[in-house]
């Protein structure tokens, strides 16, 4: 089923998961004037239908190609099946956290360069999440730096797994990162109920990041833990790593 978005197109595709024992689906936006001549970026986002719905991201990189801001590229949306579900994923400390990096990295990102004329370096992919998505993004590249070469993270969640997978990280692979949070998100509600401050972990994460020889941009934002705020961000995250 396709479905145009302004000029470009969103493919609804499905992909069978044997690290998630499940079909996965995905949201698979290509732009305008596409064709299989050329190679593209990939920008691949967890919480799929979050960023194509509430930050309407397929219009926002339109805008941003239109005016020459950055490179023409593919994103890959990947929805989640439900809370619980994406709590097990995207956690650090989540039962189907490991399982779900290997399935970025050993089925969706082959599927994504056997159907589509990708760029096949990691400077050309890029992870973006907002909260947990934001933290398996960030997981999921140091892992496998050599293939994601790229993260946009919003207000992500940030523990001691988080802390120490940073601190641990001595491969040569040279990472650029993006990382944003606001600065009202110091009682933010979880989705298993508890109120967390996630201002604070993530200032200790920003202190982590900036000493290691990544290509690094931070801020901190006058708002919370909201769409209303990443989604007016995302221009500023687009062209810091894709123009």
């Amino acid at each position: 089923m396709n479905r145009r978005a302004l000029e470009g197109t969103i493919t609804e595709k499905s992909l069978k998961s044997e690290e998630l024992r499940e079909d996965v689906s995905l949201l698979i936006y290509t732009p305008p004037n596409f064709t299989p001549l050329r190679s593209y970026d990939v920008l691949i986002c967890q919480d799929g239908n979050d960023y194509f719905q509430l930050g309407r991201i397929p219009r926002q990189i339109e805008h941003l190609i239109e005016e020459g801001e950055i490179e023409e590229t593919i994103i890959v949306g990947i929805p989640y099946p439900s809370v619980t579900e994406r709590r097990k994923r995207y956690h650090p400390n989540g039962e189907k956290c490991q399982n779900y990096i290997r399935f970025l990295a050993n089925e969706l990102m082959p599927f994504i360069d056997r159907e589509y004329p990708t760029h096949q370096l990691a400077s050309s992919r890029t992870l973006a999440g907002d909260s947990l998505a934001g933290t398996v993004s960030l997981l999921t590249a140091l892992h496998y730096p050599a293939l994601f070469g790229q993260v946009m993270m919003h207000s992500p969640y940030v523990n001691e797994t988080v802390l120490e997978s940073v601190t641990k990280y001595a491969k040569a692979d040279l990472l650029s990162i993006y990382h944003v949070i606001g600065i009202k998100e110091t009682e933010v509600k979880t989705t298993d109920g508890q109120i967390l401050d996630f201002l604070t972990p993530n200032r200790q994460l920003h202190a982590l990041l900036k000493e290691k020889p990544f290509a690094y941009t931070y801020d901190e934002f006058d708002g919370d833990h909201t769409w209303t705020y990443w989604q007016k961000d995302l221009p500023r995250g687009l062209t810091t790593l894709l123009s």
